[in-house]
């Protein structure tokens, strides 16, 4: 009875998701929850009852806002993905990065669509963005004498090369944003599902998280691409520079978080100090050096002799 009435809650919640899309201010903020409860209805109920629940509210959401059934559609994929890995018993870190490569995979699949038939221009669109976000800037420093001193005069030039930067690190956007939504949909779904009384395997402890020693070696190979596409003029390196050394960068800062929880544990320190360790590596990001040399040298075994 429990289970039948939590479906139904979510499912609920799952159209008043898909109706939010039509306001493109929230839609903005309820993207992010909109594989969660398909997620859920899929990892608890068997398919039959999945599609009664999931068809009456496709119908809804078609009658109210034609264009939500086709994100119903898109965010469903990842759904079924993730929802099979919790019935499967998966690990947690298996689960992200299924869910993760689903959500990637359909991001590409729609850019490839758009681009071969509907002749859609991703750069164009890119620099039509960046010219309407900054044009009140132009106007209010070109009417006010006051602010044109304090406004940056955006040459179109300036505005193109922006253009180019943003479009070289739409990549590096992509998987976080597919990364950062599988991360919110298996951070509320587990918990739920434990609730609900269907087992869900949890991460690693922070302390716990180690990283492939081999990561060295791709940054490594990173920062000389890097080196070599600053004075180059080839896109492709260009394009894996800008996008392979700051997706490192972000593995050694979690590396070096995970060093001071195991730092923490080892030495008993207070819980709020780790957390605190945490705060001070995203506002300082060359903090991310402890990541490297944790992985480089055995740092933890060095502490851990230390204290001995």
């Amino acid at each position: 009875m429990k289970l039948r009435w939590t479906s139904i809650a979510w499912s609920i919640m799952y159209l008043l998701l898909l109706l939010s899309l039509k306001d493109m201010s929230l839609g903005i903020v309820t993207v992010l929850f909109l594989v969660l409860p398909a997620t859920l209805l899929y990892s608890t109920l068997n398919l039959k009852m999945f599609l009664l629940h999931i068809i009456p509210i496709w119908l809804l959401a078609f009658m109210n806002d034609r264009a939500s059934i086709l994100l119903a559609v898109y965010f469903i994929i990842p759904s079924l993905v993730m929802g099979h890995c919790y019935k499967r018993k998966a690990s947690a870190l298996r689960t992200l990065v299924t869910g993760t490569l689903a959500i990637l995979a359909e991001m590409l699949l729609i850019l490839l669509i758009g681009t071969i038939f509907f002749q859609f221009d991703l750069s164009f669109y890119v620099e039509e963005i960046i010219r309407m976000t900054l044009a009140p800037l132009q106007d209010a420093g070109t009417n006010n004498r006051l602010m044109s001193d304090m406004v940056m005069v955006w040459t179109n030039d300036d505005m193109i090369n922006l253009s180019n930067m943003t479009m070289r690190m739409i990549p590096f956007a992509m998987i976080i944003c597919a990364f950062m939504m599988a991360v919110v949909t298996h951070s509320l779904a587990r918990p739920i599902l434990n609730t609900l009384g269907f087992s869900v395997p949890k991460l690693k402890p922070a302390r716990e998280w180690m990283l492939p020693r081999s990561l060295i070696w791709y940054y490594f190979i990173g920062v000389i691409i890097e080196f070599f596409a600053r004075g180059s003029h080839n896109y492709f390196l260009i394009l894996i520079a800008s996008n392979l050394v700051p997706l490192l960068h972000i593995f050694f800062m979690v590396q070096a978080i995970g060093f001071f929880f195991y730092l923490a544990h080892t030495r008993k320190w207070h819980p709020i100090l780790p957390i605190l360790m945490v705060v001070v590596i995203l506002l300082i990001p060359p903090m991310r050096i402890v990541g490297i040399l944790d992985l480089a040298f055995p740092l933890r075994q060095m502490m851990t002799k230390s204290k001995r």
